[in-house]
């Protein structure tokens, strides 16, 4: 079976682009922002991006592209079976992060026709209440991810590579239109404030908390550690630079995520509303009640959840590509057959959040953070000590001057320094979702010898042959 390939570099920067940019930036960044000191969190999530993002993003493209396969396929092929359980990680993260994405992605939709009447002008907190969870949200659900089942059954270059080209650009023009009249209401300089003007204090109280949820979040809104990047960086060429595309596409990403902070924060505080209040219901509650307030509100509603949904789609297409090119790849099936029986995999899951706000929170928050985090630490590993100097090799085809004088920083990078921050990181989480309380002192030790034993184990049975 000849296996896909994108058409043009163009389209798989947008598809990557498009997969990155999603609820992550528009709807998850907000509340996060807000919950965590706003400019403070920004700096750090900035920081963890170029630190840590750019360099982790190239260790899963630079896995995708050497193996030419599915996650559990790419490790199976590059490291022999046993590593094939971490190729299993990043399908778990896919089905993890798409359960309650697929769920917030009917809240939009249902939010978008909404606007066509102001529906939920009059009581923004009671019409979210009344439709955040249950039955209708199952089926609005369920909509949204047959909109996603279209784009992939249609394939890599006529499904996705089309869907993408069109839903990028148009988000970023609606979104720039959108923050140019933000700028314009009266009291727009608080939110302007808000998340550009740096609170040292609140920073130094609060820093690895801060640090955490950043570090969660510049993952999340990457797409790194679940496989997308790694499953669409395997349809692309040798010939093409991963450091330049790779750059590429975490920079339109930050900057998408700022330009919708740039959109919602002024408008929050144009109209008096807080901006933490409302977590994960913040973008349904606080910002889609203050619309009523506005000049051609409905116009508004539209657009901007229009907008919303269309990241939303992008983001949602490559999660569910991971498990349909593993199907395809490992066990033979036919696109169409795994995009359905992956569609009705999600329905089921999905629908299991959707019916259960206590799932839906696990999910979207805690356990999003680890898996993902698990999953990149497992994915630089990998790179670093048992690829090793194959993953050089692979940085540097198609490589330009300066990104091939990067080369050896970024392998040491993905070797030992960012494994140390991706196991900081997740030791922190844990401690969190046990309830218990781990110092930085105590999470840096066990991250140290955590990767150490890796490290040491990989060593004493030896790299495979790649």
């Amino acid at each position: 079976m000849t296996r896909a390939t994108w058409r043009t570099r163009v389209g798989f920067v947008l598809a990557a682009v498009g997969s990155a940019v999603g609820l992550g930036n528009i709807w998850r960044f907000p509340w996060l922002t807000a919950q965590n000191g706003g400019a403070a969190f920004l700096l750090l999530y900035v920081l963890v991006i170029v630190l840590v993002g750019v360099p982790g993003l190239l260790g899963e493209m630079v896995i995708g592209r050497r193996s030419r396969r599915n996650p559990v396929g790419a490790f199976g092929e590059l490291g022999g079976r046993r590593w094939r359980v971490l190729g299993g990680v990043a399908l778990l993260a896919s089905v993890v992060v798409l359960s309650f994405y697929s769920v917030v992605g009917g809240w939009i939709l249902r939010y978008t026709l909404a606007s066509v009447t102001g529906a939920y002008f009059g009581n923004p907190q009671g019409y979210f209440a009344a439709i955040d969870y249950g039955v209708g949200a199952a089926g609005f659900h369920a909509l949204f991810l047959l909109a996603t089942v279209a784009v992939v059954y249609a394939g890599v270059d006529r499904g996705i590579e089309v869907a993408t080209k069109v839903m990028v650009p148009g988000i970023v023009l609606l979104f720039g239109g959108l923050a140019a009249w933000a700028a314009t209401l009266p009291g727009s300089a608080g939110g302007y404030e808000f998340f550009l003007s740096l609170d040292v204090g609140y920073l130094r109280a609060n820093f690895f908390d801060v640090l955490v949820a950043a570090a969660g979040q510049a993952l999340f809104t990457l797409s790194v550690g679940a496989g997308a990047m790694l499953t669409y960086a395997s349809y692309i060429g040798e010939d093409r630079s991963l450091a330049a595309d790779g750059t590429l596409i975490a920079g339109l990403n930050t900057g998408i995520g700022i330009l919708a902070g740039l959109v919602i924060f002024p408008l929050l505080f144009s109209l008096g509303v807080s901006p933490g209040e409302g977590g994960p219901g913040a973008l349904f509650v606080s910002l889609a009640g203050a619309f009523a307030d506005l000049p051609y509100s409905r116009v508004v509603g539209v657009v901007f959840f229009g907008v919303v949904l269309l990241a939303a789609l992008s983001s949602a297409i490559s999660i569910f590509e991971v498990l349909v090119a593993y199907l395809v790849d490992e066990h033979g099936l036919g696109r169409s057959s795994a995009t359905v029986g992956v569609g009705g995999l999600f329905f089921l899951t999905g629908s299991a959040a959707a019916l259960s706000p206590s799932l839906f929170a696990l999910l979207a928050d805690t356990v999003a953070n680890l898996v993902l985090t698990a999953g990149l630490l497992g994915f630089l590993l990998f790179d670093g000590w048992v690829l090793g100097k194959a993953a050089l090799d692979e940085y540097e085809r198609g490589a330009g001057r300066l990104a091939r004088l990067a080369g050896r920083p970024w392998y040491y990078a993905v070797a030992v320094v960012l494994p140390l921050f991706l196991a900081f990181t997740l030791v922190s989480g844990l401690g969190g979702l046990l309830g218990v309380a781990v110092t930085a002192t105590q999470a840096a030790i066990v991250a140290a010898v955590g990767v150490a034993a890796f490290i040491a184990a990989v060593r004493f049975r030896g790299r495979p042959a790649n």
